[in-house]
């Protein structure tokens, strides 16, 4: 069995696969002042809870997109397994990477390029809506051809409310119209149906620009709250990046 992490800002996606089945996904809040100790008794406990006996991991992989946790976490998985890959400039990814700089593609970018070109028909435009907004472009010939990064819904939410007083503290739940009539919507219309129509808008400018693409894939934390609401019809797999993990940890054993 190989351990998936994915450290991310807001949280760290855990994931356990036998072969290519996962076993279990569990979510930890991203906190940067734990110790490798701490780290290591959470992930003791969520082994515990779903009941895998650690004797069975052969090896565990790694992204990050908070470096000052990624040598944290990569000690708080030696006690399970020794072998352990960080997602860095020299791991084989079997991408192209046509951007300016390939070793500036973040860690989270190329493991759910791979997740896509692995597990969907190609060209292939995926969404990550995590503490960022992320559009990119994967190519027939699994080459990462770009993308874009805006803002993020809770930075965005968070930045409404905390700046302006008399603005609530709401759920992420669609609104009953796009012109809305309370606070509360107007809100709920700005952020779910403004966050929707901008992925819509994109996609449609990114298809005038590289083609259609045969899928689109939608993956993060806050995706679920947003494809519903979007006019393409999107795809939506939460596990995508631990997916293309497990491939690149694969890749990278033969």
């Amino acid at each position: 069995m190989i351990i998936t992490v994915d450290i991310g800002n807001t949280n760290i996606t855990f994931g356990v696969f036998d072969n290519d089945d996962i076993v279990f996904v569990s979510r930890l809040a991203t906190q940067r002042s734990l110790t490798p100790d701490q780290y290591a008794v959470y992930f003791s406990n969520i082994f515990a809870l779903h009941k895998v006996d650690t004797s069975l991991i052969d090896g565990a992989i790694i992204s990050s997109v908070v470096p000052e946790l990624t040598q944290t976490l990569r000690q708080a998985i030696s006690p399970i397994c020794e072998k352990c890959i960080v997602i860095a400039p020299g791991v084989k990814t079997g991408l192209d990477i046509q951007i300016d700089n390939p070793a500036q593609l973040g860690a989270d970018l190329a493991a759910g390029a791979v997740g896509v070109a692995e597990n969907y028909p190609l060209p292939a435009f995926v969404v990550d809506l995590g503490t960022a907004s992320k559009l990119y472009v994967v190519n027939e010939k699994k080459a990462f051809c770009g993308g874009l990064i805006a803002p993020g819904i809770a930075i965005s939410l968070n930045a409404l409310t905390e700046t302006s007083s008399q603005l609530p503290t709401i759920a992420l739940n669609a609104p009953s119209k796009a012109c809305a009539k309370n606070t509360v919507e107007c809100m709920q219309s700005g952020v779910i149906l403004g966050t929707a129509s901008m992925i819509d808008g994109m996609i449609d400018r990114f298809i005038l620009e590289v083609g259609t693409p045969a899928v689109i894939v939608a993956t993060g934390g806050l995706s679920s709250f947003i494809v519903k609401e979007c006019k393409h019809d999107i795809v939506y797999d939460n596990d995508l990046i631990l997916k293309g993990l497990k491939a690149i940890y694969d890749k990278n054993s033969k």
